[in-house]
């Protein structure tokens, strides 16, 4: 591996504060990556064509643990359990939709389920432990398709559809980023969509029902609207988007929720944003094309210099992005004393 780039440190105008610097590196395998995970002692990215990467040295190194069985798929998310026991998402159309778990680091994969609707795309995992845990799909029968597992990923049991709103009109879920659905406290969930209308589902049950709310973010075409969610240190709920063929464009693209319902944050509108990741207070908001960061817990934002990235994961004193081309940076951050 070769370090690319090291962003040179700069300092806030108010408050001399250092800004934080990416380190990034270069894959061997230049896969666009939209998955990434921290563990305790290791650094995992996921990406197209089965690849799987982990780092146990703080992302200094990387070993290729791709999946290696057919068909290849693209790996839009992945959930890390310990250092040794990582679940992989695969998308496409029917059993293109396919989880892969390794126990033994990556050193061998086993399928463990398969999209059995044909006409089924997996879109996001989240799990609140090693046991509980939802698997979002594309609509199938008119609904959203929300998988439950209970025992690991060993089943998994559809909710009924009459636990979900019906669709909107043109309303669509983007795999962006691993992102789209993400779990909470107390058996607390989340999921987003787009489309020309942003929305975000809720449970409040591990899963089992839901209740929509709309959200103040770009919405005005199909490619258009929420692609993920994250949690802040004080679990405050924020959601991002805007619209992949229009990525640089000013437009809404974080929101988030206050006392009062959703709010749309004051971050300078710098296009698509796909991924938030917070430790502590410190939170980084990216997409592509750019990076904006925070030191208040996402109420304040500036622009992070550098390229953006598709996805990002929070370690207890560092955030992992992956994006474009098989490029991974790592910034460290200090918690708070």
């Amino acid at each position: 591996m070769r370090i690319l780039l090291i962003l040179v440190s700069i300092s806030f105008a108010v408050g001399a504060v250092a800004m934080p610097e990416w380190q990034v590196t270069q894959l061997d395998k230049p896969d666009s990556l939209r998955g990434s995970a921290v563990g305790p002692s290791s650094l995992w990215v996921s990406g197209t064509d089965n690849t799987v990467f982990k780092s146990t040295d703080g992302g200094k190194s990387w070993q290729d643990v791709s999946v290696k069985q057919q068909p290849a798929t693209d790996f839009r998310d992945i959930e890390l359990f310990d250092d040794q026991t990582a679940m992989v998402m695969g998308v496409g159309s029917g059993a293109q939709s396919r989880l892969y778990l390794t126990e033994d680091g990556g050193g061998s994969w086993r399928l463990l389920f398969e999209n059995p609707d044909e006409s089924g795309f997996f879109d996001s995992i989240a799990f609140w432990d090693r046991d509980r845990g939802l698997l979002l799909g594309d609509p199938v029968d008119g609904y959203y398709v929300v998988v439950v597992t209970k025992d690991g990923g060993r089943s998994w049991n559809r909710i009924a559809k009459d636990k979900l709103p019906p669709l909107v009109p043109n309303e669509a879920a983007f795999a962006a980023s691993g992102n789209t659905l993400i779990t909470g406290p107390g058996g607390s969930a989340y999921f987003t969509t787009g489309g020309f209308q942003a929305s975000v589902y809720t449970s409040e049950d591990y899963g089992h029902s839901w209740q929509r709310s709309r959200v103040p973010l770009h919405s005005e075409s199909q490619t258009s609207g929420g692609y993920a969610l994250a949690l802040n240190r004080r679990d405050q709920l924020f959601a991002m988007g805007g619209d992949y063929r229009d990525r640089p464009g000013a437009y809404n693209n974080l929101a988030m929720l206050g006392a009062d319902g959703w709010v749309v944050a004051d971050n300078g509108r710098r296009g698509l944003l796909t991924a938030m990741a917070c430790v502590e207070n410190t939170c980084i908001a990216s997409g592509k094309t750019a990076n904006d960061i925070s030191f208040d817990g996402g109420a304040g934002w500036q622009p992070l210099p550098g390229e953006g990235f598709y996805t990002l994961a929070a370690g207890a004193q560092l955030i992992l992005g992956a994006g474009a081309d098989g490029r991974v940076g790592v910034i460290g951050l200090v918690p708070e004393k």
